[in-house]
């Protein structure tokens, strides 16, 4: 059975086409990965179906009954109220149900005895539903799912205006699993997830009942979760069968047919055209080659299949700096209140360094202190000498409406046109692309852009905060290999080992310096 039907969408920022003649249908209980390339338009997708963008042709159907679930990171969390507070309204409609029943018992001291009787009766049902739908072991199950993601190690009394970007979007994961929809809708959920809170959501997700839509570029975690893959490429949808794993088999195959297809069809092509060029002179041989020329406009054409361009990082290097990077001693994170016990360290010319652990300990408030952004409660940091760092920041303003070329430009005012251009395009980037606003480019492409304007500086020491949360694979890989044969110094904040565990020097895991539980 069909719990959602798209029938031929299609959809364009501009000239730019997102969308074009796409169907999908989602089953019953099918765990659905939806992926692509960056900017392919998965989040487009997604915002079509939620109804928060019409598409420009085609209609959407959700069947009757369902109840949707959707993970918008973006969604705002209102001063003065708890963790605790957010979660618990997920189950609204049991405490609608409860507030009912006790105002019913209110009104049964004036109520006649058939008023009374058609009151006991109300207030049984009402009394029944809260007990089948688990009403009084509420905060048992909230305990569970928000101990699974570390909610329970910020503490569900704390205000959610204090939390993190990381403990925010957790707060709303942790909200949409309780509320259990027919349909999940899970926009990277694991971007701001350490690695045990990976792994649970993973194990829950494996085991959930009803259908969910995941996108996520954590390949390892997609690969186990889902048993149906809807691939997006060239503003196309495809349905594949399978475990991603699966779909690079069938894709694979695909691909390799269509190559082959179109190299037939050019050879024929040739053929005809080289007989019509050698024999329509001919008095003797003219009709064959007019039917030959009736042949070949009569032919479908095949296109050429399409590839997408590949980025290609590299960092430009400044000047050897002194021995020592970073040294630190007695050092307090924190912003208002201390996050660590204080903490002696030091980085060292040529180290590549990662840091790790559960959101909220202070690994982007750690960068922003050793860089200056902001000061420390306690200890000091001394910088070495002749330093050239380049910082890559973990999110940019969404509201950013410069195009990806303007902004490229307002940083380095001397290079030309044609250099902008060439250096964005080396990043991925098309020139749709560069002529977009930033803030209508996906993550990844914004994280492109970023990452470009990270190249044109000559830099000794890279410090950069979750590079990776939005970027595709093939850009993953690449953006890998260049922090491999960077020579500079590295200090890299990242929830993905797979990333950096066969290439960094060393591990830096801020749960040691807590002050809090872990």
């Amino acid at each position: 059975m069909s719990v959602l039907t798209v029938d031929h969408v299609t959809h364009g920022f501009g000239a730019r086409q997102i969308l074009e003649d796409a169907s999908f249908r989602l089953l019953k209980g099918e765990h659905v990965g939806l992926i692509g390339a960056n900017g392919e338009g998965k989040s487009t997708f997604l915002n079509i179906i939620t109804g928060q963008l019409a598409p420009d042709e085609g209609k959407i159907e959700w069947s009757n009954r369902v109840t949707v679930g959707y993970l918008d990171q973006h969604s705002a969390l209102a001063k003065g109220r708890t963790i605790r507070d957010i979660l618990r309204e997920a189950f609204q409609q049991m405490f609608d149900w409860e507030a009912e029943m006790l105002a019913i018992y209110d009104k049964m001291g004036d109520a006649s005895p058939d008023q009374l009787d058609r009151m006991m009766e109300d207030v049984g049902e009402l009394q029944d539903l809260l007990e089948h739908s688990g009403f009084y072991m509420l905060d048992a199950k909230i305990e569970e799912v928000a101990n699974g993601l570390g909610l329970g190690d910020i503490g569900l009394d704390r205000d959610v205006s204090d939390l993190s970007g990381g403990q925010r979007t957790k707060v709303l994961l942790t909200k949409l699993l309780l509320k259990n929809p027919t349909i999940l809708i899970l926009d990277e959920p694991t971007n701001y997830l350490d690695f045990e809170h990976i792994e649970w959501l993973k194990r829950y997700l494996k085991n959930y009942e009803n259908a969910f839509i995941l996108v996520s570029h954590d390949l390892p975690f997609l690969d186990e979760v889902v048993n149906v893959i809807y691939h997006v490429e060239n503003a196309t949808l495809t349905r594949y069968t399978g475990n991603y794993e699966q779909f690079q088999q069938m894709y694979a195959m695909k691909k390799s047919q269509e190559n082959r297809a179109y190299e037939r069809q050019q050879q024929e092509v040739d053929r005809l055209e080289d007989f019509i060029a050698r024999n329509k002179a001919r008095v003797a041989t003219r009709g064959m080659a007019n039917s030959r020329q009736k042949r070949l406009e009569k032919m479908e054409m095949i296109e050429k299949p399409r590839e997408k361009p590949k980025p290609t990082f590299g960092f430009r290097e400044a000047r050897t700096p002194g021995r020592f990077i970073v040294e630190a001693s007695g050092l307090v994170l924190g912003y208002d209140e201390p996050l660590t016990t204080p903490v002696d360290f030091s980085l060292e010319r040529g180290q590549k360094v990662a840091i790790r652990g559960v959101n909220g300990l202070g690994k982007s408030t750690l960068l922003k202190t050793i860089l200056g952004i902001i000061p420390p409660i306690a200890g000091k940091v001394e910088l070495g000498d002749y330093l050239f760092p380049g910082y890559f920041e973990q999110e940019s303003s969404r509201n950013n409406s410069r195009t990806a070329i303007e902004e490229v430009w307002e940083e380095y005012p001397g290079m030309t046109n044609f250099e902008v251009r060439s250096a964005l395009a080396r990043c991925g980037l098309t020139n749709e692309h560069i002529t977009s606003q930033m803030m209508v480019l996906s993550g990844g492409e914004n994280a492109k852009v970023r990452l470009c304007k990270l190249m044109q500086k000559d830099i000794n020491w890279l410090v950069l905060d979750e590079p990776t949360n939005h970027l595709d694979f093939e850009a993953k890989e690449e953006l890998k290999r260049a922090l491999k044969e960077f020579k500079g110094t590295v200090l890299l904040v990242s929830h993905e080992p797979d990333f950096y565990e066969d290439w960094v020097t060393a591990v830096w895991n801020v749960e040691d310096w807590t002050t809090k539980i872990v």
